[in-house]
């Protein structure tokens, strides 16, 4: 079944002097449970292609539908409730507050969502999270008491508290050794068996890319055949 569906995607930015075409009538479909690796040349348009695909970033032209939805035809108010509801997001950066131990960073989508809940029940999601990723040790750890794996795996578990349909991840292993970064494409393909969570992955790596079960190429804001 066709989770997400992109219809004829353009967007350019503007800079003081020149317009910059990034994506130019992008099409796409993607079916609920797969892998797919999006690849290209650095300036490709790859990460702007996942911002939109995720509801991060409107398109100028064109359509992006969730099922049934089309996003870009809901307020902003809507579309934020599908991103912290149903998506869940993975950056290269980690983005996680320094001040908040790893638990708390973790259950703040589900405080969004869920803020009506008790503290100690968004624990329980956090702690929940924190597991499947391998981290129940290091729930009252600071960002700065961790690995850069392990403030990744943090991150994984942030975007999975809330158990998304679509987990979005740009370049989650563009900060880390080789080893490191092994084993966070070990963790998110291994949960794709077990949950059947659609995984998209923006990756200028071929090692991480050749593991995804499609890949969809862009260069010069076209996909490649």
């Amino acid at each position: 079944m066709t989770i997400l569906r992109a219809k004829n995607i353009h967007r350019s930015y503007t800079d003081t002097i020149d317009r910059v075409d990034v994506l130019k009538g992008i099409d796409c479909e993607i079916r609920e449970g797969e892998t797919i690796a999006i690849v290209g040349p650095s300036g490709a348009g790859k990460s702007t292609f996942l911002h939109i695909l995720g509801g991060l970033d409107e398109p100028d032209q064109g359509k992006v539908f969730l099922k049934d939805r089309d996003m870009y035809a809901l307020c902003d108010g809507d579309r934020a409730a599908i991103r912290n509801r149903e998506f869940g997001f993975v950056f290269q950066f980690y983005h996680l507050l320094p001040e908040f131990h790893a638990l708390h960073n973790v259950i703040l989508p589900a405080f969004i969502q869920k803020n009506s809940c008790r503290i100690k029940e968004l624990e329980g999601l956090g702690r929940a999270a924190l597991e499947q990723v391998g981290l129940k040790d290091r729930l009252h750890h600071k960002p700065n008491q961790l690995s850069g794996g392990e403030q990744q795996r943090v991150a994984i578990a942030r975007a999975l508290v809330n158990k998304p349909e679509i987990v979005f991840c740009d370049e989650p292993t563009g900060n880390l050794d080789s080893h490191a970064g092994d084993a966070i494409i070990d963790l998110l393909l291994a949960l794709n068996d077990k949950t059947k969570q659609t995984i998209i992955i923006v990756t200028h790596d071929e090692h991480v890319a050749a593991r995804c079960r499609r890949k969809i190429h862009i260069k010069d804001g076209i996909l490649e055949t």
